[in-house]
């Protein structure tokens, strides 16, 4: 598949933007005008840039309000395309970009639009240039992709086609089947963009909320789908208009762009082959179909991981997390034989905490590892779709673990198993870990009673927040779940889930990616406080028989508000007992039709907290309903730690 972006979706200069495409490995691009008029470049320049950097030039963008206009406007029209035209002879470019008419002064009148667009393509003919008709969603009379194609059937030149583009089509909720019914050759041009599901006018969600593909909400494979249907094998662009974008970092927007389009090839082949296994199983096909003309790679297929294997921690000062994991009940397996890190357990749970190159760290969450079959494969893939690897220094007789690096900069471990462990305390570590059978760790829990890692939440920066979920879904399959906003005292906090089923209606892993508010700076004491930290959550078997013993072990607990236990009795009416062991210990509850949640918080050492979750019968969510109470008394006690 031909892969393209426009010059649009990215921020800087138009030759920062081409080298930063050509560097992500697009295949090329479409120039936006307002670029190519800003730039110091001439149109010379820019065409020895882009074949200096092996980059195609596809499209030139955008040219408005052709059609549906009277007469004299017409004529001027035609005059402004003819400089254009001559514009794109010096760029190189052979297709130009038309929109529908947005003017409210335009003329209803499919036949007229018919002639002018056959006149636009006589002229275009006459400069060796192809044009490219689009139905803008909010067209005046033409928001239709099948009208739009009506009236370049209708004008019938062989210079003019259609251009095809995703937000146009399923913004307005179009059905996309029909696209199937239009020749390729005569589709000119495909941009794709994806985009959050929004009640709003299309404009303004057009102009500043779309995403790349993967970080929306679009059918954009099925949508492909019927595009290669007909046989088209042309570009395949991205034109995202999105704020965040335009000031992020350009290479690696570019970067997270392409990633978008490897995700959406692939997706779009695994969709089409569906529909054939489909199509012959219903005895739709009397013969084998001819494949499509778009070629569609796949990726190394890997299943989603089946568990978290271990959670790191770095800091230059770990004892007070050490202090915390005791409290907690981890036990230690000692001293990794080379390194400046420890490994500490409950149960399946393992933290590591690690004080290499960590002068001046305070405790933060620094890498992640999940369970996979195949590490080797699981890496591939990564690497495939952009992430880079990252390099485990190892020595003889250690094990070679395989990571990649998140968007946030959180090093992402592949793990086929714990043999890792045996480096620590003297080769012994999992041995010892697997003979455990505290109290603290067995009972009717998952993984047979045994303690483990139930979810990891991580603070995602603004401006890499949709990068994130694109991550770990395209590389890993983990399944976005609908995102959250939770209620904090500095502001909403956005919550992305991502999670991967499990046949048993369960969950294997889930990841909360977190968006918190700005950093604010406290007006009376001139301190900036962040209340936004990550955390590690431990499922246990039993919560209150676990909280007794963390309150025996020493353990703070963060002080719950009564109000918030009054509140609960109200919505719940909890039998007394059980809502004064709740009240006793701090602990949190929640319930729906599926079962019971009970969960209590550590307080925050560094950026980093534990909570500890207790899952009932089939209840498989966070206790959302909790999270402002948690951020309301993390808060306090942050500004009292301050005083």
């Amino acid at each position: 598949m031909r892969t393209g972006i426009a010059t649009v979706c990215l921020s800087g200069t138009l030759e920062e933007k081409l080298r930063a495409a050509a560097k992500a490995g697009f295949g090329g691009v479409e120039i936006f005008e307002t670029d190519l008029v800003t730039s110091s470049l001439s149109p010379e320049d820019v065409r020895l840039l882009a074949e200096d950097l092996g980059l195609g030039l596809d499209l030139y963008q955008p040219f408005r309000d052709l059609d549906s206009v009277p007469e004299e406007l017409y004529r001027a029209n035609l005059r402004r395309a003819e400089a254009k035209f001559g514009l794109m002879g010096r760029l190189g470019i052979e297709t130009i970009l038309v929109c529908s008419n947005v003017g409210t002064a335009s003329i209803d009148d499919d036949a007229l639009r018919t002639e002018q667009l056959h006149g636009l393509a006589e002229l275009a003919a006459d400069h060796g240039v192809k044009v490219a008709y689009e139905a803008l969603a909010w067209g005046t009379y033409v928001n239709d992709y099948e009208h739009a194609w009506r009236l370049v059937a209708d004008a019938d030149h062989p210079s003019l086609g259609t251009c095809l583009d995703t937000f146009h089509i399923l913004s307005r909720g179009w059905d996309t089947e029909p696209i199937e019914k239009i020749p390729g050759e005569k589709i000119f041009f495909v941009q794709v963009a994806d985009a959050p599901k929004l009640s709003m006018d299309v404009l303004n969600w057009s102009r500043h909320y779309r995403v790349f593909p993967g970080e929306g909400q679009f059918d954009l494979p099925k949508f492909l789908g019927h595009v290669a249907h007909t046989g088209y094998n042309g570009p395949v662009s991205l034109e995202v208009f999105n704020d965040t974008f335009r000031q992020a970092d350009v290479e690696r927007t570019a970067v997270d762009a392409m990633r978008s389009l490897i995700w959406l090839e692939e997706r779009t082949a695994q969709h089409v082959a569906a529909q054939r296994v489909a199509a012959e199983h219903d005895g739709a096909l009397a013969a084998p179909a001819a494949k499509p003309a778009m070629p569609l790679r796949t990726l190394p297929e890997v299943a989603p991981p089946s568990g978290m294997n271990f959670a790191e921690v770095t800091a230059e000062d770990t004892h007070p997390l050490e202090r915390l994991l005791a409290q907690l009940g981890f036990a230690s397996q000692g001293e990794h034989r080379t390194k400046p890190v420890s490994l500490w357990t409950l149960g399946d749970a393992r933290i590591v905490l690690n004080r290499q190159q960590a002068r001046g760290v305070a405790p933060g969450i620094s890498a992640l590892a999940f369970d996979v079959d195949d590490a080797v494969k699981a890496v591939a893939r990564a690497s495939q779709l952009k992430a880079v690897p990252v390099a485990r220094a190892s020595q003889a007789g250690e094990e070679i673990l395989q990571a990649v690096r998140a968007p946030d900069g959180t090093e992402v471990f592949l793990c086929q198993d714990a043999r890792w462990t045996r480096e620590f305390g003297g080769g012994e570590g999992e041995a010892a870990h697997d003979g455990d059978r505290s109290p603290s760790s067995v009972g009717s829990g998952a993984r047979g009673g045994r303690a483990r890692i139930d979810h990891i939440n991580l603070a995602q920066p603004w401006q890499h927040y949709d990068e994130a979920v694109l991550f770990y879904s395209s590389t890993l399959a983990l399944t976005p779940q609908p995102s959250q906003d939770v209620s904090s005292p500095s502001g909403l906090v956005r919550s992305q889930v991502m999670q991967t089923p499990l046949a048993d209606g369960g969950r294997a892993v889930r990841l909360a990616l977190n968006l918190a508010p700005w950093v604010r700076a406290d007006s009376v004491r001139g301190t900036v406080f962040d209340t936004f930290a990550e955390h590690i959550a431990i499922e246990v078997p039993d919560l209150i028989a676990h909280a007794q013993a963390c309150r025996r072990r020493g353990l703070p607990f963060l002080p719950i508000p009564d109000n918030y236990y009054e509140d609960l009795d109200a919505r719940f009416e909890l039998p007394p007992g059980k809502l004064a062991a709740l009240r006793e210990f701090d602990l949190l509850y929640d319930r729906d039709e599926h079962g019971e949640f009970l969960h209590f918080y550590t307080a925050t050492v560094g950026s980093v907290f534990f909570e500890v979750v207790q899952r009932i019968d089939g209840y498989d969510g966070f206790g959302a309903p909790n999270a402002p109470v948690r951020h309301a008394v993390q808060h306090a006690a942050q500004h009292r730690g301050q005083r």
